[in-house]
């Protein structure tokens, strides 16, 4: 895939920040789409404090969710650990990864935030905006906001919300298992975002795109792990 440069890296968290909120009022949040052919998860794995990453793109074919490319990368980030700002230590880990791709994904889903974040700039709004594509955020916890309460049934969605505003929606892909938390990244509505988490299950409380990612990436780092144990 072919990446255009949005900004340089080498930031501090209090300029990271900044840029932030600069780059928030770039976001697309009106866009509906309506095709979805190719669909990619993004993840990234690490021991807490590590400055080493391993970071994976998963594409699937949307019909049936099968897997047609991985591609994935160790990166050595320079950013500190900082709650709010971990965009800035993994996105660039997986524009190395999504470099190496060589289709064409009509969606990105990101293990993370997107809107629903306190500066509205979280991981799926970074990565959209660099790749300029559609992009959204499907969290396994919440970051910030508050929801009502939520039905057992699958497909069961609340309005997560954070000072009067509507940042994203808390969504139960299972019957009767722990809500994910999805919310626009990038040139799409969230009711788009919603439709694609509802297309993109495979039984599981995860959508399968970064459900794949997320073993991908967990695989890389113990495969590293155990290599370098036998050094």
């Amino acid at each position: 895939m072919h990446i255009e440069s949005l900004h340089d890296w080498d930031l501090t968290p209090k300029e990271g920040v900044a840029l932030q909120r600069e780059l928030a009022g770039r976001i697309d949040t009106e866009s509906r789409v309506d095709k979805c052919d190719l669909i990619a998860g993004a993840d990234v794995s690490y021991s807490r404090f590590s400055n080493v990453l391993y970071a994976g793109v998963v594409v699937l074919r949307m019909a049936d969710l099968t897997v047609i490319e991985r591609r994935g990368v160790e990166f050595e980030t320079r950013f500190p650990y900082v709650p709010g700002l971990l965009s800035f230590r993994e996105t660039p880990a997986l524009l190395k990864a999504f470099a190496l791709v060589e289709s064409e994904p009509d969606v990105v889903v990101c293990d993370g935030h997107g809107f629903a974040h306190p500066r509205r700039f979280g991981l799926a709004c970074h990565v959209g905006l660099w790749l300029n594509r559609p992009c959204l955020g499907c969290a396994k916890s919440r970051l910030t906001g508050t929801f009502k309460r939520l039905g057992i049934k699958a497909l069961s969605r609340t309005p997560l919300i954070d000072k009067d505003e509507i940042i994203g929606s808390v969504f139960r892909t299972k019957r009767a298992v722990k809500p994910v938390f999805v919310s626009i990244g990038h040139r799409i509505d969230l009711e788009s975002a919603e439709q694609i988490i509802v297309l993109a299950r495979a039984g599981y409380r995860i959508p399968e795109p970064t459900r794949q990612a997320d073993q991908y990436v967990n695989a890389l780092r113990r495969r590293e792990l155990a290599t370098d144990a036998h050094r």
